[in-house]
């Protein structure tokens, strides 16, 4: 095996099981432990791999209500408008974007009221100039990642 092809197959094992053992990795891809060990090493260095983590089903929690949030901001007032969203603790997602909204988060929360709370919570701050909230009604795909290309 070519070693330029091993980064990609280290990543695409990993997005399989994420708690793959580094001999078992040797083994599926025919290298050595130590080959495994570096590459993955190198591979969280340069911030391919940023941790691991189980892929929780938050509403087996309770968490039934996802509510995508869309903001339009003050241009200057973006940046601490996203840090803040980034501290609620139910916002699992921030994005700042192009089209009709700058900030798009996307919150787990527990029922509607929940929801509105925090919302509201945000929503207090004089330079967001505009908001719409959707509740999605049914997750088809969600936090889904894809192999990389062979």
């Amino acid at each position: 095996m070519a070693y330029e092809n091993l980064d990609q197959k280290l990543v695409n094992a990993l997005l399989e099981d994420g708690r793959a053992s580094l001999r078992s990795l040797g083994e599926d891809l025919d290298v050595s432990v130590t080959t495994v060990s570096n590459h993955i090493s190198d591979l969280e260095d340069d911030g391919v791999i940023e941790g691991y983590a189980p892929i929780i089903d938050y509403g087996e929690l309770g968490y039934d209500v996802t509510g995508i949030i869309q903001l339009k901001v003050e241009g200057s007032a973006l940046p601490a408008i996203t840090d803040r969203l980034r501290e609620q603790r139910h916002i699992t997602t921030v994005y700042e974007t192009t089209g009709d909204y700058d900030i798009i988060a996307v919150g787990k929360f527990t029922d509607t009221e929940h929801m509105n709370d925090q919302i509201k919570a945000v929503l207090t701050d004089s330079e967001i100039n505009e908001s719409n909230t959707s509740v999605v009604l049914n997750a088809v795909s969600e936090n889904e990642q894809f192999d990389l290309d062979h």
